[in-house]
C-alpha cells in the first residue's frame, strides 16, 4: 500500500512583502518571490534565523503583480500627483483583489517613479528558472515600462544555472544581481558559515556578467576578526580583480547579541577589529584593487567612511587619502569622527570642522563619558541600532 501524500497546493493568502531590500532599490516595487533565506547559516546575519525557507506558487506571485497592477493602473489614469490610500478608496481584505499593503506598494513606487523593481527574498534564483522566466515574462507584459528589474543570489546558487537560462532572464529584464560576498578569503567564508568559496564567487561574478547583467558585490570589513584581517582584505580584492563587477559595495561588520557569531565574539574566539584596525583594513583591500572599472559604494550608516566611494581606477587616490587622513588624526579627533559618524552627526571628515556638528559629537561623547580608551565599545552599541 503506497502510503506517500502530495503536499496540498499552499492557499494563496494575499499580496507580500519581505523584510529587506538593498539601500540601493528603496525606491523600486517588491516583489516576493521566496520567503527568507535557503541557507541561513551565516553566523553574522540576524535578518532570518528562526525563519522557515519556502518557495511561493508561482501563480501566487503572478496574483501578486496583477494586484499592484490594478492599483498602479488606477494612479496612472487619475493621474493623482502624490497619491495616498484614501485616494484608491476601501478595497477590503479578499486577497484575490489585493489590500492595503498591495495598495501602499502601489502607491509609494508610483512616488518612487516605478522604474524598478526588486525581487525578494534573499535568494530569488533558486526558484526553477523556467518558472522565474515566466515571472519575468508577467513583469514585462505588466509593466513594459520598467528599467530595471533585480534580485540578491548566493553565487553557490548562480553557478548552478545554465548561461543560456541567465541570458533569458537577463533578455527579459532583470538586469542586476546583488550576490554577499562578503569575503574572498575561503578561510573567512568557512569561519563564518557562508556556504560559497572564493572560486564559487569568481565563476558566479563572470557568469552574471557574462549574461548580461549589472553585477553588485557586498564586502563586509571587519569579518575575518583580528586573525584573519590582512587574508580577508587581499583575498577579498583578489577575487573582486578577478570579477570586475559594476558595483562593490562595503558593509561593515556589526555584531548583534543574538546571532552565533556573538557567541564567539563574547568568549573570546573572535577579536573584533577596532575602527582604526577595520581602517587599516580597507585601506589595504583598496591598494590591492587594480585593474578593474567597478564602482565602489559606502551606502550604509554601518561604514566608518560614507565618502569612500567613487569609480575605479580613476577616484582611487582620492578614497584611499580619506583612510589615511582619518588614520593621522588624533586619538581625541578620531574618537569625535567614531561617535558622530555612527550618531549620524557627521558623513565625511571635514564635519569635525563644523562647529555645530562638533558640538553635538562632543555632548554625545561628554553625556556617555565616551573616551579614546574605550569609544570602539560604544560605537559597537551605537552600530547595533542600525541592523
Amino acid at each position: 500500500m503506497n502510503n506517500h501524500r502530495h503536499k496540498p497546493p499552499e492557499q494563496y493568502q494575499g499580496f507580500e512583502q519581505g523584510p529587506i531590500r538593498p539601500p540601493s532599490e528603496a525606491a523600486s516595487l517588491l516583489i516576493r518571490v521566496t520567503r527568507n533565506c535557503p541557507w541561513n547559516r551565516c553566523t553574522f546575519c540576524p535578518v532570518y534565523k528562526g525563519e522557515k525557507f519556502s518557495l511561493r506558487e508561482v501563480d501566487h506571485v503572478i496574483k501578486d503583480i496583477d494586484t499592484v497592477a490594478h492599483f498602479v493602473s488606477r494612479l496612472r489614469q487619475e493621474k493623482t500627483p502624490s497619491p495616498s490610500v484614501a485616494d484608491l478608496g476601501p478595497q477590503g481584505n479578499d486577497p484575490d483583489h489585493g489590500g492595503r499593503m498591495a495598495q501602499s506598494a502601489a502607491i509609494n513606487w508610483a512616488q518612487g517613479g516605478m522604474r524598478s523593481i526588486f525581487l525578494q527574498d534573499a535568494n530569488s534564483l533558486i526558484i526553477k528558472p523556467e518558472n522565474l522566466i515566466r515571472i519575468l515574462e508577467h513583469l514585462r507584459h505588466r509593466f513594459p515600462w520598467v528599467e530595471r528589474i533585480t534580485s540578491y543570489a548566493r553565487s553557490h546558487t548562480v553557478c548552478r544555472i545554465q548561461d543560456n537560462q541567465l541570458k533569458a532572464m537577463a533578455e527579459l529584464g532583470l538586469n542586476r544581481i546583488h550576490i554577499g560576498m562578503e569575503s574572498g578569503s575561503d578561510a573567512v567564508l568557512k569561519m563564518v558559515k557562508k556556504g560559497s568559496t572564493k572560486q564559487d564567487h569568481i565563476t558566479a561574478g563572470g557568469k552574471i556578467k557574462n549574461a548580461g547583467m549589472e553585477l553588485s558585490e557586498y564586502i563586509m570589513p571587519g569579518l575575518g576578526g583580528r586573525e584573519l584581517s590582512t587574508d580577508h582584505a587581499l583575498e577579498s580584492a583578489d577575487a573582486l580583480n578577478a570579477i570586475d563587477a559594476d558595483f562593490i559595495r562595503l558593509r561593515s561588520l556589526a555584531i548583534p547579541n543574538h546571532v552565533e557569531l556573538y557567541s564567539l565574539y563574547e568568549k573570546g574566539e573572535f577579536k573584533k577589529l577596532t575602527d582604526r584596525e577595520v581602517a587599516e583594513e580597507i585601506l589595504m583591500f583598496l591598494e590591492t584593487l587594480d585593474g578593474i572599472t567597478s564602482i565602489i559604494k559606502s551606502d550604509h550608516i554601518l561604514n566608518l567612511f560614507e565618502e569612500v566611494q567613487g569609480k575605479l581606477p580613476e577616484d582611487k587616490e582620492r578614497m584611499l587619502e580619506v583612510v589615511k587622513t582619518f588614520l593621522a588624526l588624533p586619538d581625541h579627533e578620531r574618537m569625535l569622527y567614531q561617535v558622530g559618524r555612527r550618531a549620524g552627526i557627521f558623513s565625511r571628515l571635514s564635519h569635525l570642522e563644523d562647529p555645530g556638528r562638533r558640538r553635538e559629537a562632543e555632548s554625545i561623547c561628554h553625556r556617555f563619558n565616551i573616551t579614546p580608551d574605550n569609544v570602539d565599545q560604544a560605537v559597537d552599541e551605537l552600530m547595533k541600532r542600525f541592523i
